[in-house]
């Protein structure tokens, strides 16, 4: 949770008219529906372009256009959940994998405050409260200060994506909630067997998201049980991706591929 370059000043002017018009509307309504749609046409024009400058994302140069296009779709239709909750999406992409601090902490930062958007927007759909969640955790990785304040803050998001819809996404509130338990201090309620048995819930739901299964390999390391982790790591190598998910697969087989020579070298010790 589970890096390149600084904003473009053209990026840092949208974000300031997006906070410009966040300040316009700052009592948003409990449904979407109430709230005035705005300029419509032009939002789902902007959120097609970032849709598939997406399937790009691997190229940062792409995703950070696709941001832009996001935040024009926001205040074209400040309302927009869409708009609301894939800007978070974006933004946790982007800060998982910029190598500028400034950037990484800019788009966890934004990934937050639109994340709870899209949560007051919507509350009763899942994709608010995973991205949301997950902003807080890619904002914990990288703070102290951020990981202690965050620790419930991502339970409670992800947990209330389990009731919303338990199988979101291949199982990945799953995912996120074991590698909560496996990072986590003890003293913050790490645990490495309550991080297991979230891990196995998901494979119900994501025996093919390869994050996942890397996640319950590394864990299943963490307690010694070696065997257990080269089977899930021979499970991701031999995997078909899902098209839409290739370059998290790439990411979890090369990790995948760095624990293998990890717990073979420890063998030999």
């Amino acid at each position: 949770m589970l890096g390149k370059t600084t904003k473009h000043l053209a990026m840092v002017l949208l974000l300031g008219l997006d906070l410009a018009a966040l300040s316009c509307h700052s009592r948003p309504a409990e449904s979407g529906d109430a709230i005035d749609s705005g300029d419509e046409a032009t939002a789902l024009q902007k959120l097609s372009e970032a849709d598939q400058l997406y399937t790009e994302r691997e190229n940062l140069s792409k995703l950070r256009l696709g941001i832009a296009f996001l935040r024009q779709a926001r205040i074209a239709d400040y309302g927009n959940y869409e708009a609301a909750w894939k800007l978070a999406k974006f933004d946790y992409y982007l800060g998982s994998h910029t190598t500028d601090d400034r950037e990484r902490d800019d788009t966890f930062r934004e990934g937050i405050e639109v994340g709870k958007i899209a949560v007051q927007l919507r509350g009763d759909k899942p994709d608010g409260h995973f991205w949301l969640g997950a902003n807080y955790g890619g904002s914990a990785e990288h703070s102290t200060l951020a990981g202690l304040a965050n620790v419930e803050d991502i339970k409670n998001e992800m947990e209330t994506v389990l009731k919303i819809d338990e199988g979101y996404q291949a199982g990945s509130a799953y995912l996120v909630l074991g590698q909560l338990y496996s990072q986590a201090p003890r003293v913050l309620g790490g645990d490495h067997e309550k991080a297991i048995q979230y891990l196995q819930k998901g494979l119900r739901f994501g025996s093919n998201n390869a994050l996942l299964r890397l996640q319950l390999a590394e864990t299943y390391h963490a307690v010694k049980r070696d065997a257990d982790a080269l089977k899930q790591i021979d499970l991701i190598l031999k995997m078909t991706p899902d098209p839409r998910y290739v370059p998290e697969y790439k990411e979890a087989a090369q990790e995948a591929n760095k624990l293998k020579e990890t717990i073979k070298t420890e063998g030999k010790q």
